[in-house]
Protein backbone atom coordinates (compact mmCIF):
# COMPACT_ATOMS: atom_id res chain seq x y z
CA UNK A 1 0.00 0.00 0.00
CA UNK A 2 1.61 3.06 -1.35
CA UNK A 3 0.20 7.00 0.02
CA UNK A 4 1.46 10.12 -1.12
CA UNK A 5 4.04 12.30 0.30
CA UNK A 6 1.43 14.94 0.95
CA UNK A 7 -0.67 12.51 2.81
CA UNK A 8 1.80 11.46 4.62
CA UNK A 9 2.72 15.36 5.77
CA UNK A 10 1.20 16.44 9.00
CA UNK A 11 -1.73 18.80 8.05
CA UNK A 12 0.14 22.07 9.70
CA UNK A 13 2.81 21.05 7.03
CA UNK A 14 0.63 20.12 3.84
CA UNK A 15 0.06 23.80 2.79
CA UNK A 16 3.78 24.33 2.50
CA UNK A 17 3.92 21.24 0.50
CA UNK A 18 1.24 22.91 -2.43
CA UNK A 19 2.87 25.89 -1.95
CA UNK A 20 5.90 25.03 -3.50
CA UNK A 21 4.31 23.05 -6.49
CA UNK A 22 2.56 26.37 -6.96
CA UNK A 23 5.77 28.60 -6.91
CA UNK A 24 7.53 26.01 -9.56
CA UNK A 25 4.31 25.94 -11.40
CA UNK A 26 3.59 30.01 -11.15
CA UNK A 27 6.79 31.05 -14.06
CA UNK A 28 4.81 28.97 -17.07
CA UNK A 29 2.49 31.54 -17.01
CA UNK A 30 5.21 34.08 -17.70
CA UNK A 31 7.03 32.34 -20.38
CA UNK A 32 5.33 33.75 -23.36
CA UNK A 33 5.23 37.66 -22.93
CA UNK A 34 9.65 36.60 -21.40
CA UNK A 35 10.18 35.54 -24.95
CA UNK A 36 8.19 37.50 -26.50
CA UNK A 37 10.40 40.22 -25.40
CA UNK A 38 13.66 38.22 -25.93
CA UNK A 39 12.75 38.44 -29.65
CA UNK A 40 12.20 42.03 -29.49
CA UNK A 41 15.49 42.80 -27.55
CA UNK A 42 17.93 40.40 -30.22
CA UNK A 43 16.49 41.79 -33.11
CA UNK A 44 14.14 38.86 -34.42
CA UNK A 45 10.73 40.74 -34.30
CA UNK A 46 11.75 43.60 -35.96
CA UNK A 47 13.44 47.24 -34.31
CA UNK A 48 10.39 47.47 -31.94
CA UNK A 49 6.54 47.20 -31.42
CA UNK A 50 5.21 49.55 -34.18
CA UNK A 51 7.25 49.87 -37.47
CA UNK A 52 7.01 54.05 -38.52
CA UNK A 53 8.59 53.05 -42.22
CA UNK A 54 11.36 54.61 -43.70
CA UNK A 55 11.78 58.22 -43.69
CA UNK A 56 13.78 60.23 -45.81
CA UNK A 57 16.54 62.68 -44.97
CA UNK A 58 18.44 64.33 -47.12
CA UNK A 59 20.06 61.17 -49.36
CA UNK A 60 19.44 58.51 -47.17
CA UNK A 61 16.43 56.31 -46.25
CA UNK A 62 16.18 55.59 -42.12
CA UNK A 63 13.93 53.45 -40.43
CA UNK A 64 12.05 54.18 -37.86
CA UNK A 65 9.89 52.36 -35.21
CA UNK A 66 8.33 52.77 -31.38
CA UNK A 67 10.04 50.64 -28.99
CA UNK A 68 6.71 50.37 -27.33
CA UNK A 69 3.09 50.92 -29.13
CA UNK A 70 2.29 52.96 -25.50
CA UNK A 71 2.11 56.66 -24.63
CA UNK A 72 5.21 58.34 -23.24
CA UNK A 73 6.27 57.48 -19.90
CA UNK A 74 7.01 59.43 -17.46
CA UNK A 75 10.36 60.36 -15.30
CA UNK A 76 11.79 63.05 -13.22
CA UNK A 77 13.21 65.50 -16.10
CA UNK A 78 9.25 65.33 -17.73
CA UNK A 79 7.80 62.99 -20.67
CA UNK A 80 9.80 60.57 -22.58
CA UNK A 81 9.08 58.37 -25.81
CA UNK A 82 11.38 55.28 -26.95
CA UNK A 83 12.18 55.20 -30.97
CA UNK A 84 14.31 52.69 -32.49
CA UNK A 85 16.22 53.64 -35.71
CA UNK A 86 18.70 51.47 -38.55
CA UNK A 87 20.81 53.23 -40.53
CA UNK A 88 20.34 52.35 -45.17
CA UNK A 89 22.48 49.67 -45.89
CA UNK A 90 26.12 51.54 -46.94
CA UNK A 91 25.30 54.46 -45.26
CA UNK A 92 27.05 53.85 -41.41
CA UNK A 93 30.16 55.33 -43.23
CA UNK A 94 28.43 58.32 -44.48
CA UNK A 95 26.55 59.79 -41.51
CA UNK A 96 28.37 60.91 -37.60
CA UNK A 97 24.94 60.98 -35.91
CA UNK A 98 21.71 61.07 -36.06
CA UNK A 99 18.95 63.26 -33.51
CA UNK A 100 15.52 63.30 -33.14
CA UNK A 101 13.64 65.95 -31.44
CA UNK A 102 10.12 67.20 -30.68
CA UNK A 103 9.90 70.69 -32.54
CA UNK A 104 12.15 72.22 -35.20
CA UNK A 105 16.10 72.61 -33.55
CA UNK A 106 17.41 75.99 -33.47
CA UNK A 107 20.71 74.61 -34.07
CA UNK A 108 23.21 71.52 -34.43
CA UNK A 109 23.81 71.79 -30.76
CA UNK A 110 19.94 71.25 -29.77
CA UNK A 111 19.09 69.09 -32.29
CA UNK A 112 17.48 66.91 -29.59
CA UNK A 113 18.14 62.81 -28.75
CA UNK A 114 21.45 61.21 -30.07
CA UNK A 115 20.63 57.76 -31.41
CA UNK A 116 22.73 55.57 -30.06
CA UNK A 117 23.70 51.74 -30.01
CA UNK A 118 25.18 49.69 -33.37
CA UNK A 119 23.84 50.97 -36.76
CA UNK A 120 21.28 48.07 -37.34
CA UNK A 121 19.36 49.25 -34.19
CA UNK A 122 19.94 52.46 -31.90
CA UNK A 123 18.01 54.06 -29.61
CA UNK A 124 16.70 57.68 -28.49
CA UNK A 125 14.34 58.63 -25.95
CA UNK A 126 12.70 61.77 -27.20
CA UNK A 127 11.53 64.45 -24.58
CA UNK A 128 7.87 65.50 -24.37
CA UNK A 129 8.02 68.84 -23.53
CA UNK A 130 5.37 70.78 -21.59
CA UNK A 131 2.61 72.37 -24.41
CA UNK A 132 3.15 69.40 -27.27
CA UNK A 133 0.37 69.09 -29.35
CA UNK A 134 -1.12 66.32 -31.39
CA UNK A 135 -0.27 68.15 -34.63
CA UNK A 136 3.38 68.55 -34.21
CA UNK A 137 6.35 67.29 -35.30
CA UNK A 138 9.17 65.26 -34.47
CA UNK A 139 12.40 66.68 -36.19
CA UNK A 140 15.08 64.00 -37.62
CA UNK A 141 18.38 65.87 -38.37
CA UNK A 142 21.19 63.52 -39.18
CA UNK A 143 24.89 64.89 -39.66
CA UNK A 144 27.21 63.34 -42.00
CA UNK A 145 30.99 63.02 -41.84
CA UNK A 146 31.10 65.75 -44.22
CA UNK A 147 29.64 68.33 -41.55
CA UNK A 148 26.83 68.59 -43.05
CA UNK A 149 23.27 68.74 -41.71
CA UNK A 150 20.04 67.31 -42.92
CA UNK A 151 16.40 67.59 -41.52
CA UNK A 152 13.49 65.66 -42.16
CA UNK A 153 9.80 66.06 -40.01
CA UNK A 154 7.91 63.18 -38.91
CA UNK A 155 4.02 64.63 -37.68
CA UNK A 156 3.74 63.10 -33.83
CA UNK A 157 0.23 61.08 -34.60
CA UNK A 158 1.89 59.16 -37.78
CA UNK A 159 5.16 58.37 -35.91
CA UNK A 160 3.40 57.72 -32.43
CA UNK A 161 -0.71 57.68 -32.46
CA UNK A 162 -0.52 56.54 -28.90
CA UNK A 163 1.03 59.54 -27.50
CA UNK A 164 -1.00 61.70 -30.08
CA UNK A 165 -3.92 60.74 -28.33
CA UNK A 166 -2.15 60.81 -24.92
CA UNK A 167 -1.44 64.57 -25.96
CA UNK A 168 -5.11 65.31 -27.09
CA UNK A 169 -6.27 63.99 -24.03
CA UNK A 170 -3.84 65.43 -21.30
CA UNK A 171 -4.40 68.21 -23.51
CA UNK A 172 -0.66 69.01 -23.92
CA UNK A 173 -0.20 69.17 -19.87
CA UNK A 174 2.93 66.93 -19.51
CA UNK A 175 3.56 67.34 -15.59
Amino acid sequence: MTTSTAAKLPPTRRWKFHLSALVLLLPLFYLPSYFKDIAMNRGLSGLGQREIGPVQVGSWTLKFAEWEDEGPEADPAGMFKLFTMALCEGCEREIRAVFIRTGQPRSLRAAGALFSGSPHRSFAEVLIPPGTRPEDRFWITVEAWDGTTHEATLPIAQASPATAQWLAKTNGKTQ
